[in-house]
């Protein structure tokens, strides 16, 4: 079973090119962390949104990496984030081609 972590926040940017740029080295650390299996990265810089769509291997590891990045942002400011665990119904999602490996 693995478990979607959908997380997101305001912030007033980079978004876009500049985003890559800023947050390549964060990216490339993301993928050591516990369970992880793939991380999908959303902004929306009109509504000055961003966040991420995690795939973990298990509920603590998503749950664990959920306290750590609301410390993290905090520690730049981000006061509020919003985060949600899911379990994923992978019989439904195969049929719909959701990428759960």
């Amino acid at each position: 079973m693995s478990y979607i972590l959908q997380v997101d926040f305001k912030m007033e940017g980079p978004f876009g090119q500049e985003m890559i740029k800023e947050f390549t080295d964060l990216a490339i650390s993301i993928n050591d962390e516990e369970g992880l299996i793939w991380k999908i990265w959303t902004g929306d810089s009109e509504a000055k949104e961003a966040g991420g769509i995690y795939l973990f291997e298990t509920k603590e590891s998503a749950c664990k990496y959920l306290t750590m990045y609301a410390a993290r942002l905090k520690g730049f400011g981000i006061e509020k984030v919003n985060g949600k665990i899911f379990e994923v119904n992978e019989g439904l999602t195969s049929i719909n081609h959701g990428p759960i490996k």
